[in-house]
């Protein structure tokens, strides 16, 4: 080969390497194939999510006005000794007074791992950590198709430090009746091992009444342990359960 037709084969490679993106050797037929050059991956750019409660609370599709919705919620917190937890527990809107129960120590934080540590307990939350009105909240949105309790008041947001969960409450009776709806019934259960709460339950039924715009006869309160198993029966953390229905009202009933 001459020196002449070395170089243009040369130039020829180097073109190709150049507007391709590359070239391979052909093994079936001994020559250098130009690489195809590779398609730039698509970028898709996702819109922020909306930064306010009102914004989460107006979904893109339409919340259709069917006649009975039903929702489900559901909370846990920890319970710890009230000098790590820096709050009282405080459940159905109501202070929790107790003497000092038997609290395990599991990672050993206020002495021996896994003794007994007798102390009063308080919640470990964002906000006053309400079981109760948290999942009452929850199952709201739920019936009704919208986010969760957590993306509407982030547990990052400073605005909720300690907040009182009665304003969650008051905000999700405001959304449950602007989409023209209103409670049908309510059924709660807590699950709590210690301490006990029967003698309370009436002030927390009656706090849940007030809130949600309700009549007695449409609120439920009731209470359980966990037969001493798992965190809630060791009394490091407490649960609650909420079934509730809403009723779409007529134009009347909502004027």
């Amino acid at each position: 080969m001459s020196t002449t037709t070395m170089g243009v084969v040369l130039l020829w490679l180097l073109l190709a390497c150049v507007c391709t993106g590359g070239f391979r050797f052909d093994r079936c037929s001994s020559r250098f194939q130009p690489l195809q050059r590779r398609q730039r991956a698509r970028c898709t750019t996702l819109q922020s999510s909306p930064s306010s409660s009102d914004d989460l609370m107006s979904p893109s599709y339409e919340i259709e006005p069917i006649p009975i919705r039903m929702g489900h919620g559901y909370d846990i917190h920890r319970m710890s000794p009230i000098s790590k937890a820096g709050q009282p527990l405080v459940v159905g809107g109501v202070v929790v007074e107790h003497p000092p129960q038997k609290w395990l120590d599991v990672d050993g934080e206020f002495g021996e791992k896994g003794a007994i540590y007798v102390t009063e307990l308080g919640c470990e939350a964002h906000s006053d950590g309400d079981v109760i009105y948290h999942s009452i909240v929850d199952a709201i949105f739920g019936a009704l198709t919208l986010p969760d309790i957590g993306q509407v008041f982030k547990d990052t947001d400073p605005r909720w430090r300690g907040a009182n969960s009665a304003d969650f409450m008051e905000y999700a009776t405001k959304v449950m009746k602007g989409r023209g709806y209103a409670l049908g019934n309510v059924d709660v259960t807590l699950i709590l091992e210690r301490p006990k709460v029967a003698d309370i339950k009436p002030a927390m039924k009656e706090n849940i009444v007030r809130l949600l715009d309700t009549t007695p006869g449409r609120v439920n309160v009731k209470a359980r342990t966990h037969e001493k198993m798992d965190s809630v029966g060791q009394l490091r953390s407490i649960e609650c359960h909420v079934v509730l229905t809403l009723l779409k009202q007529d134009n009347e009933e909502n004027s």
